[in-house]
């Protein structure tokens, strides 16, 4: 297998690019290094600095490595920033995906992986229900409406020249490597501003001193093998959910990660975040999700781990 990972140097795309290449695939990864880690690419990896924006650059590295599969994940993924930029959101999630489209098409890739929202594509998810795969779409951010785009994007490209494709809707994925300095990732600032001494800040589901807003957490081991899957062609649904079907809000999810690292947080409370859904919660697929999935509990701590580790070196 010869594997292109966009946003190789990212947290999900990192590991992706870390498991194929300990299966004895030809990886190149590709980032613009803007939120990625040059330290996360593997050893065995070639590694491009480039932003997906820049057409003839991709075609020249497409063209060079003549990829089986790519695997998606560069993107701007913050939901705050494309309300207040969806221009920018727009450039990079829809015009950089039919960059790697075009040169997909161009050389005879057999199949595109794409990295899609379940967290935000859905829209609100009412409380006792689960969007599953045939929920109908609803985006409410500029965010989920450029994913939703390109999912669409992919279905005219299989029709109208037979590229294969691969759907895999994220929920709230956290784990190592996470950038706890963005806006996304919650997980990763509560832990982060934990391990510093600061309060956590829980934004309004509604009214401000709330639970917060629910979601769906998946710990990145269970989306890793998730696209194994489908690249080995275990799974072969256009669109799959990457998810766990379990709704934490956010003030539980600031409790767990207190006794995930045995300390106590003073939290905050503020406004709902322009953007944000109330309730986000999956339906998981049947052949992806297993009883294996990673707890929330055992991925907090495994994630905790990681975090003191990565501190204290």
């Amino acid at each position: 297998m010869r594997l292109l990972v966009t946003g190789g140097a990212g947290f999900i795309g990192s590991h992706i690019a870390d498991r194929a290449s300990a299966r004895g695939w030809s990886v190149t990864v590709i980032d613009d290094l803007s939120s990625g880690r040059r330290e996360n690419v593997p050893a065995a990896a070639d590694f491009e600095q480039v932003d997906i924006r820049d057409r003839d650059a991709i075609f020249q590295i497409v063209h060079r490595f003549q990829p089986d599969a790519i695997s998606h994940h560069a993107a701007q993924a913050s939901v705050a920033v494309s309300v207040r930029d969806p221009r920018l959101d727009a450039e990079i999630n829809v015009t950089g995906s039919i960059h790697l489209l075009d040169a997909a098409r161009a050389v005879g890739t057999r199949c595109f992986v794409f990295a899609s929202t379940g967290g935000a594509i859905y829209g609100e998810v009412p409380d006792g229900h689960l969007a599953d795969i045939d929920t109908l779409p609803a985006p409410l951010s500029p965010y989920a409406v450029s994913k939703y785009s390109v999912e669409n994007y992919l279905r005219c490209y299989h029709s109208e020249h037979g590229l294969e494709y691969r759907i895999l809707r994220y929920a709230n994925v956290y784990g190592p490597r996470q950038d706890p300095h963005g806006e996304a990732g919650v997980v990763a600032i509560f832990l982060n501003r934990l391990l510093e001494g600061t309060s956590v800040q829980i934004n309004a589901r509604r009214e401000k001193g709330d639970d917060g807003c629910v979601r769906d957490y998946v710990f990145v081991d269970d989306v890793v093998a998730a696209n194994l899957a489908v690249l080995e062609g275990t799974v072969t649904d256009p669109i799959s959910n990457v998810c766990t079907g379990v709704a934490t809000a956010t003030r539980q999810l600031a409790r767990r990660i207190e006794q995930s690292l045995g300390v106590e947080a003073e939290l905050t409370f503020a406004d709902r975040r322009a953007g944000d859904l109330e309730r986000s919660v999956l339906k998981p697929h049947a052949r992806i999700a297993a009883d294996s999935l990673t707890s929330l509990d055992q991925g907090l701590a495994h994630t905790a781990k990681w975090f003191q580790e990565r501190r204290n070196a």
